[in-house]
């Protein structure tokens, strides 16, 4: 299992953290996500490293929210 931690921009109510949470958990292999709206952290948890170009297009998909780079 891999545990990986991103900062998104854009969130700013609970809807916004559903909205990721649904992108981000369609992507194979992924098995858990948990948003933290306040902070802008998404983890993600999943059976191997996600690919950042995978994770930013579920994110820009779920809306006007953007994948700050790492």
């Amino acid at each position: 299992m891999s545990d990986t931690t991103y900062t998104v921009t854009g969130m700013t109510c609970g809807h916004c953290g559903d909205a990721i949470t649904k992108e981000l958990s369609d992507l194979p292999g992924v098995r858990k996500v948990d948003v933290d709206v306040p902070s802008g952290r998404v983890t993600v948890t999943s059976d191997s490293p996600l690919a950042t170009e995978d994770v930013r297009a579920a994110i820009v998909e779920a809306g006007e929210y953007e994948l700050v780079a790492s």
